[in-house]
């Protein structure tokens, strides 16, 4: 089980999820992969050889060794789909991420979980609807989860702050950095009673379109 082919995996090229998934699943584990000659990788379904042409192994086990001194340098944890501790609702999405990033103290597969999202130009009134939501949903060992954006989603993140309440912010760029900025502080105390989640490795900034995949 290495965590350095782990990682790498989702480093390289034309190599998505559920593809990483099949080769896996074919060679029984990342490491193997990377070993594999070009006869049995392109037995695997959905690797053809144009895709067998353009694998970057070495250039993604490159991006991977700097990733891993990040990730130790950080203290976050990476959590691979085979592993226990994967959430086992996002395992059944086909398209589910093969590695997950996580900082703080996370139970990714509570039994109860609430996800809360919302304008970023949030009123009074909705911000009075987080606190009653949170003070209802107090006495039922709820993880409520979102997006740690402005509005509604920092709203609700410090309410369970309040109400000491596990609360997870799944952002759509790398560990390395906080979008927005402003919320930063709220960040840095979720990671007691909760934390900080994405799918993004460090140096991912927060483009558009990793938002709705974010989702």
């Amino acid at each position: 089980m290495s965590l350095l082919h782990r990682v790498a995996l989702t480093y390289v090229k034309n190599i998505g999820p559920t593809l990483a998934k099949s080769l896996v699943a074919y060679f029984g584990d990342a490491e193997s992969i990377f070993k594999a000659p070009s006869r049995k990788l392109i037995k695997v379904p959905g690797i053809g050889e144009k895709i067998i042409n353009q694998l970057d192994f070495d250039i993604a086990l490159k991006k991977a060794e700097n990733e891993l001194k990040f990730i130790e340098r950080s203290n976050i944890e990476v959590i691979f789909y085979t592993d226990s501790k994967y959430p086992r609702r996002l395992k059944a999405c086909n398209d589910s991420p093969v590695l997950l990033y996580a900082k703080g103290n996370i139970d990714l597969s509570a039994q109860y979980v609430v996800s809360v999202v919302g304008t970023r130009n949030a009123t009074e009134y909705g911000k009075n609807l987080c606190r009653l939501l949170i003070e209802e949903l107090q006495q039922h060992n709820v993880l409520v989860v979102s997006g740690l954006a402005l509005g509604i989603d920092v709203a609700i993140h410090k309410e369970c702050l309040k109400h000491n309440m596990p609360t997870i912010g799944v952002v759509g760029h790398g560990l390395d950095r906080l979008y927005p900025s402003q919320n930063r502080a709220t960040a840095e105390k979720m990671l007691e009673n909760g934390g900080l989640l994405s799918e993004y490795p460090s140096g991912t900034i927060p483009d558009r379109e990793n938002f709705p995949q974010r989702n």
